[in-house]
C-alpha cells in the first residue's frame, strides 16, 4: 500500500531552519507530483510548496517565499522541504502529499498524505 511518512519536524527557535522529510512506499515519486501542506490548530490546511516529477517546475505560498525549497531525489524516493528563517506562524502540523498532474494548490486534489511531523517556532 501506499505510505509517505514525513520526518524532521521539531522545535527551533525563530530565525532557526530544519529540513523536513518526506519518504515514499508503495509509490515512486518519479511520476508524480509531490507537495507539502501544513495545518496549524485551528485552521485549515493550506499549500506550502510543490515540485513536479522531473523537477522542472516548483511553486511556493507567499509566506515561504525566499525561505523555503522544495527539493526531491528520485532514487531515494523521498521529498524535501528546507525552511529557513522561520517564524512563530510557521508552527503546524506539515504534511507530505502526492498526486498525479502538474502541481496545483487544492489539497483535495492531492491523493496520497502523510500523516505529518509537528514544527514548533519558539520566539
Amino acid at each position: 500500500q501506499v505510505q509517505l511518512v514525513e520526518s524532521g519536524g521539531g522545535l527551533v527557535q525563530a530565525g532557526g531552519s530544519l529540513r523536513l522529510s518526506c519518504a515514499a512506499s508503495g509509490l515512486t515519486i518519479g511520476t508524480y507530483t509531490m507537495g507539502w501542506f501544513r495545518q496549524a490548530p485551528g485552521k485549515e490546511r493550506g499549500f506550502v510548496a510543490g515540485i513536479n516529477w522531473g523537477a522542472t517546475a516548483t511553486d511556493y505560498a507567499d509566506s515561504v517565499k525566499g525561505r523555503g525549497t522544495i527539493s526531491r531525489d528520485n532514487a531515494k524516493n523521498t521529498v524535501y522541504l528546507q525552511m529557513n528563517s522561520l517564524r512563530a506562524e510557521d508552527t503546524a502540523v506539515y504534511y507530505c502529499a502526492a498526486r498525479r498532474g502538474m502541481i496545483i494548490r487544492t489539497d483535495e486534489r492531492y491523493d496520497y498524505w502523510g500523516q505529518g511531523t509537528q514544527v514548533t517556532v519558539s520566539s
